[in-house]
């Protein structure tokens, strides 16, 4: 950061590098928070979706006369009534290898012409309760020639599956390839040692603690549309719901989002039900609320993951990779999201490598529809898989050819004299020292420790299994976004941004940013982010890219504060703007002063005093106000090694992680706690995916693990105490010198986890157990392994 010493972050309270803890928490512990559902409008109605029951079939008939009739029912909508707006569809500009563009799918907001997964939205009933709303869904009959369902994308290529689209042959809309085929076929064919695996990325539902709400409103004097919602981004929302499906000018959408509950990718774009609750507002004069239930939610929010992967490894004599290849089916569900198909392309290609310099990569992925809810954007999308995919083949590779994995992994590293390293996937990666990392996992993991621990369990009847999950992401690259800083009559500073806050924290680090790099007291930093009239520009939040994205905006604007200052303290102090320095006290006030001399004046008294100012020369500004845009910056690459240890029941099957700690490379953090905390989550939802989440689907399409009854998540029972350590390399690409952190925990718990469930059941033989390795999947492994 610019102007930044040492000394500066260790002096100051509030600054960059302190464990500060978030500002919003006590509003959150006290219940004061305002999520979507806290929110009622006068005169709301409410709404109730009428979703499929089956997974494929053509809609006959939807009767609504009995719904019309239960009491307290103001109106009952099927698609013909939306027949205006737009449609949703997958914003990407993905081509085929052949170099045709992706088959788009452009889903109505109420199904009209088949269901294609159970709970897709046929109809919607609007009544004065909830409670009547509901007996009113429930009076509406769908009339549905039921047909056959296909829930694997694996099985949506067969030649034999059913169809879901006319114009989608073979259920195929993307044939996605990347990489030189030639050159890849000759490295397998050179390789002294090829290690294959076939490889399953298990489909997860979201589960965030937030179901999504929404409260729609329209004012017919305006002809303006207001949307309460959860979301990840309302600059991007709104331009969603304004150009593609309401079709009007963005000036007459306002998108609002207060606290969100959790998202992890699934709330960032526009559903069905946003321009169900809008047409309804607009329809019957008053706002319209809906809240989903949680089984709704199962049925309807976007699911994560589910891939099928043949993952291959080519390896010289000496161990070195020689290239990597993916072939894969990935499942985009019923109909594309606004980007379903990135986890398994761009994202596999870029994140394949890892931390190792492979010279060749190579990712042949064909996404398929199928009767099941949509997949999109899940933490990391596609980042933890790829990590994962590496790390599991090198594993095995070490196996089979008889070498130690770790020394394997020192040969592979890319090396601190290469950077800047340009990748294949064609990322420059531009600073960090991967095997330093590794050496220092090792050593707070006590790895030469492990013996011992492992003979207790045995002792105890328990298996004992360690595993080392190296990671590099690929952040987003930060886009265009607003930094706004403004100076208030009652002496607090608010911060406007167009990242979102969906339970990170943004409030604290960016008012640490703030308060260290223009001396405003950091108790008086307020921080906005969910109003879309605010915005001028705005990425959202996803991708690990907030603080680059935002902490740079607020650089960058806080720059232009100063010249600002500089200009206004010149008349206040008398001097000449070229005579005025800006500088910081002991306790990280900014101020600005005559140079040579102790005449000087604080930054929130410049703001105080402009405000105040009678017959200002025209050169002095009138506030130290300032709107600015960041620029787009490129990509940051954080990266770790985690090393897990787990133990494993052998008669029950049931896996316990015990021992977990792990080294990260995130650049220069600004709050260490709030860092620690992502990659806390991060790593428990790592857990999650590699024991106990999966969602199942019958051969009909029915959601079998519906319900929390049928579908498992992990709990603090369930993970251990986590090690967490430190060993930045700051980025040089952007003024923090931040490299991302919100996804870096699932890229490396997913390879950790399963490398040591892997290596417990290597007792028995055992080289190889997909996500999730339940206690029924790992007994029955050991079973079969011990029959063999």
């Amino acid at each position: 950061m610019p102007d930044i010493t040492l000394q500066d972050i260790t002096r100051l309270k509030f600054g960059v590098g302190q464990p500060v803890p978030r500002n919003e928490d006590p509003i959150l512990l006290q219940g004061q928070g305002r999520y979507t559902d806290d929110l009622d409008l006068p005169g709301q109605l409410w709404c109730v979706m009428v979703r499929s029951p089956y997974a494929h079939g053509v809609i006959k008939g939807i009767d609504i006369a009995a719904a019309k009739e239960v009491p307290g029912v103001v109106g009952v909508f099927t698609g013909a009534d939306l027949a205006e707006y737009g449609p949703l569809k997958c914003l990407l500009p993905l081509k085929n290898r052949d170099g045709s563009p992706l088959v788009n799918i452009e889903r109505p907001s109420l199904a009209t012409d088949k269901v294609r997964f159970v709970g897709d939205p046929v109809a919607f009933v609007v009544a004065e309760s909830k409670a009547a709303a509901k007996d009113g869904a429930e009076a509406v009959f769908v009339d549905i020639d039921v047909l056959p369902a296909v829930t694997e994308a694996s099985a949506a290529a067969a030649p034999d599956a059913p169809l879901l689209y006319d114009h989608v042959p073979g259920n195929q809309v993307l044939d996605f390839h990347f990489g030189d085929a030639e050159k890849v076929a000759a490295a397998f064919a050179s390789a002294a040692h090829v290690t294959r695996l076939s490889l399953r990325n298990n489909r997860v539902v979201v589960c965030a603690m937030e179901p999504r709400s929404a409260i729609g409103e329209y004012d017919p004097a305006t002809g303006r549309y207001t949307l309460h919602v959860g979301s990840q981004g309302v600059f991007g929302l709104r331009a969603q719901m304004a150009n593609d499906i309401l079709k009007v000018p963005t000036d007459k959408v306002r998108i609002l989002t207060g606290n969100v509950g959790g998202s992890f990718g699934m709330k960032a774009n526009a559903y069905p039900e946003y321009t169900c609750l809008l047409h309804a507002a607009k329809v019957l004069g008053r706002p319209v609320k809906w809240t989903d239930e949680r089984t709704g939610s199962f049925l309807s929010d976007q699911h994560g993951r589910d891939h099928e992967v043949e993952a291959e490894l080519a390896l010289d004599a000496e161990g070195r990779a020689l290239a990597v290849r993916l072939t894969s089916y990935a499942n985009m569900g019923g109909y594309l999201s606004t980007v379903a198909p990135l986890m398994g392309t761009g994202n596999f290609s870029k994140n394949i490598q890892s931390n190792y310099a492979t010279p060749l990569i190579e990712v042949t992925t064909k996404c398929l529809v199928t009767n099941t809810t949509p997949v999109s954007a899940y933490r990391g999308a596609g980042r933890p898989e790829g990590n994962y995919f590496f790390e599991r083949l090198l594993e095995q590779a070490a196996k089979e050819t008889g070498r130690s994995a770790i020394e394997l992994r020192r040969i592979n590293h890319i090396k601190p004299e290469a950077f800047p390293f340009s990748a294949p996937s064609g990322s420059i990666y531009d600073s960090g020292d991967f095997t330093g990392v590794l050496e220092a996992a090792l050593e707070a993991a006590d790895w030469d420790g492990f013996a011992a621990r492992k003979a207790e369990s045995k002792a105890a009847g328990k298996l004992r299994g360690r595993g080392i999950g190296n990671f590099l992401e690929c952040t987003a690259p930060p886009m265009k976004e607003q930094g706004e800083i403004r100076f208030n009559a009652d002496g607090t500073v608010t911060i406007i941004t167009g990242t979102l806050d969906y339970g990170q924290g943004h409030w604290t680090p960016f008012a640490q940013v703030l308060h260290q790099t223009l001396g405003v007291p950091f108790e008086s930093i307020r921080l906005v982010q969910g109003d879309s009239d605010l915005l001028v520009a705005g990425g959202g939040t996803g991708g690990s890219k907030s603080l680059m994205a935002s902490g740079a905006a607020i650089i960058e604007a806080a720059q232009k504060v100063i010249e600002k200052g500089r200009l206004a303290a010149a008349h206040m102090l008398e001097a000449a703007p070229a005579d005025i320095e800006f500088t910081r006290d002991a306790d990280g006030t900014g101020r600005f002063t005559i140079a040579g001399t102790d005449r000087s004046m604080s930054i929130m008294e410049v703001a105080a005093r402009i405000r105040t100012a009678n017959n200002p020369p025209p050169e002095m500004p009138d506030s130290l106000d300032v709107k600015h845009v960041f620029g787009e910056a490129p990509m940051a690459y954080p990266n770790g090694c985690h090393i897990c240890e787990v133990e494993i029941d052998p008669d029950t099957g049931i896996t316990q992680v015990v021992r977990y700690v792990s080294v990260n490379d995130f650049g220069v953090i600004v709050n260490p706690l709030l860092v620690e905390g992502q990659a806390h989550g991060g790593i428990v939802q790592g857990i999650g995916q590699a024991i106990y989440e999966q969602v199942a689907y019958s051969e009909e399409g029915q959601l079998l693990s519906g319900s929390y009854q049928d579908y498992a998540l992990p709990r603090a029972s369930d993970v251990p105490s986590f090690g967490f350590l430190s060993r930045p390399d700051p980025c040089k690409t952007n003024p923090i010198g931040a490299k991302g952190c919100g996804e870096a925990g699932c890229a490396g718990s997913l390879p950790a986890v399963m490398n040591a469930i892997v290596d417990a059941l290597s007792d028995y033989g055992i080289t190889h157990i997909d996500m999730p390795a339940t206690p029924e999947r790992v007994w029955r492994a050991i079973q079969d392994a011990q029959r063999a």
